[in-house]
């Protein structure tokens, strides 16, 4: 089937991540030490929305300053560079107001997925990791087991019960995002609510139980009516996505079936598309559809299998 060159280190949100040194973690005087540094660099959050800078290079970087913009804020701490410098994420407050504060006038707080598009790459991961951290901690703020309210600990990568000793852990969905291929043709679809024109790959998360190849297999046939054998599923690569913590696992799968059946809860249509025409559509050619943006995974699974000679 022949070797695909792009990996998970490459794609958009997963790319040059920092050294999470996670000994620190543990280590709270340490931690204390390091947040109020001369050298930290602090970048904001404000309900999981990163804080970028007006001119559009990037995250806005502060030092121990940024602590005075609300002394409850919490703290995340994300790694050291290759210098050895601490990063911080704080979350402010839904309520705090840029006006007024020292910040004003540096930047804004910018949705995710507009940011993600324009954020170097090792920025866009660490936006990317302090907003599943943020989410995670904001929906779940009590203990599974008895229901008291937890702690957090350890940098912000756990919570503990105060009442039962359970620790909790961050949670991170893996999502099987498949690509059916079948000779030349591959099998793209689209739900209701999507602009006209956008079509992508098909997707649905993991069960208990099952592989990631299970999944997607079962993903296909339950959407499409394509039916597949796992055996001859193909992973490519994965990209955490912070909406709110998912890792989407790109899988190609040899399809056994062409007749598509479409379950209309899930999608409201599904189609064959030539390798000609998928390239046409990764060029922005195609005269009726468009895929994902590159920072998607979906558009480098399509990209993946499009770039391949068609008798592999």
């Amino acid at each position: 089937m022949g070797s695909n060159m792009l990996t998970s280190n490459d794609i958009p949100l997963a790319s040059r991540p920092i050294d999470r040194a996670a000994h620190h973690r543990t280590d709270q005087a340490w931690l204390d030490q390091a947040l109020r540094a001369d050298d930290v660099l602090i970048f904001l959050c404000q309900s999981g929305l990163p804080f970028v800078a007006k001119e559009g290079d990037g995250l806005v970087w502060l030092g121990p300053e940024a602590l005075s913009l609300q002394t409850d804020a919490p703290s995340l701490f994300l790694g050291q560079d290759k210098a050895g410098t601490p990063i911080f994420a704080l979350n402010l407050d839904e309520d705090f107001d840029l006006e007024g504060s020292l910040v004003q006038g540096l930047g804004s707080f910018e949705d995710m997925r507009a940011a993600a598009a324009s954020l170097p790459a090792m920025q866009a991961n660490l936006a990317a990791t302090a907003r599943s951290l943020f989410e995670w901690h904001r929906t779940h703020p009590f203990c599974a087991a008895c229901g008291t309210q937890s702690q957090t600990v350890e940098a912000g990568w756990k919570r503990v019960c105060p009442a039962c000793d359970r620790e909790h852990f961050p949670r991170t969905d893996p999502v099987a995002i498949m690509l059916a291929f079948k000779d030349d043709h591959c099998l793209l679809g689209r739900q209701s609510n999507w602009p006209a024109g956008f079509w992508s790959a098909l997707a649905g998360f993991v069960e208990p139980g099952e592989t990631l190849e299970q999944a997607a297999t079962r993903e296909l046939e339950e959407e499409a009516g394509i039916r597949a054998d796992p055996a001859r599923a193909e992973y490519l690569f994965c990209q955490p996505w912070p909406f709110p913590s998912s890792l989407m696992v790109g899988i190609l799968v040899e399809a056994e079936t062409m007749e598509i059946e479409v379950d209309k809860n899930e999608l409201e249509a599904a189609r064959w598309v030539s390798r000609a025409e998928a390239r046409q559509i990764l060029a922005g050619t195609h005269p009726e559809i468009y895929c994902p943006p590159p920072m998607a995974v979906a558009h480098h699974i399509l990209k993946a299998w499009a770039e391949r000679d068609s008798d592999l």
